[in-house]
Formats: structure tokens, sequence, C-alpha cells
């Protein structure tokens, strides 16, 4: 597997999309691990798209939408009482909240490219086999919709 390494700074969200500051931690991400990080790097996708995409993405793995293997033995909270700061099981869904206002922005016939390959992490070609597409038609479907989540998410 192709590796392209570069550092980038860790943010509470995770690894941002810029070079660290000096005196900050940071990450070593491989851009070619991700379909969109790839499309972002060779140029198919510009920056807004790769933010949409990343925060889509994002909020997908805090919705824990993905297949697992075990139950969650996680605590309840019973109180409405803690202050401002939400749980993990509200942060979950906020997350889920957060997602499917962004799926539904995107729109049909949309919302299956950004599910195959900004979420389960297909390849376009593999997404545009399994949607019965043309060959190389879902990069532009895909950017379509990245912008419509872009707008969602209120990237600039």
């Amino acid at each position: 597997m192709r590796q392209e390494l570069v550092e980038r700074e860790l943010t509470a969200a995770g690894p941002g999309t810029a070079a660290p500051r000096k005196g900050r931690r940071s990450v070593t991400v491989n851009l070619a691990e991700s379909p969109v990080t790839w499309l972002h790097a060779h140029g198919h996708i510009d920056d807004r798209q790769l933010a949409a995409g990343e925060c889509l993405r994002r909020d997908f793995e805090m919705a824990q939408l993905g297949p697992s293997l075990t139950m969650s033995w996680e605590p309840v909270r019973l109180s409405g009482g803690g202050g401002a700061r939400m749980n993990p099981t509200e942060r979950q869904m906020a997350a889920k909240e957060r997602f499917d206002g962004a799926v539904a922005s995107a729109g049909n016939g949309l919302a299956d490219i950004l599910w195959r390959v900004v979420c389960s992490g297909e390849s376009l070609a593999m997404a545009e086999r399994a949607l019965a597409w043309p060959a190389r038609s879902g990069k532009l479907v895909l950017r379509f919709a990245l912008d419509r989540v872009a707008s969602f998410y209120r990237i600039g």
C-alpha cells in the first residue's frame, strides 16, 4: 500500500489540515488512507470540499454509525445537572444530528456517493460500479455533494 505521510497539527477534534505550528503537538497522517484525502492530494477536490468531507467523516465516526462488534457499556447520565458539557452519549447524538443534516443537505442521488466514498472509504471506481454509474462520473457528483455539505457546515 502506498503511503503519503505528512505532519499535521493535532487538535481537539483530531488531526487538522495545516502543518503544525511551533510548540504544538503533531501527528503523522497518511494522505493516501482516505479516498477524500487522496482526491485532494491529487488536485481533484479543493480545500473547501476536503474540509466538508472531513467534517462529515468526523461526524459519522463520532456518531458511531459504522458497524460495531460489541455492545457499549457506557454509563448514561440520568439527571439533567452537570453543567454545559455534554457527556459522550450526548456528543454522539449531536454528531448523528449533524451527520443526518449534512447528508440531507446533499439531497437525493448525492447522498449515495457521500456515504460510499467519505464514510465507507470506497474508491470512486468501486462506488461508481456499485451505483451502476458511468466511469469517471463519480468525481463530478462527489464534488457537487461536497459543495452542498460544505454549505451545511458553513465552510467558507
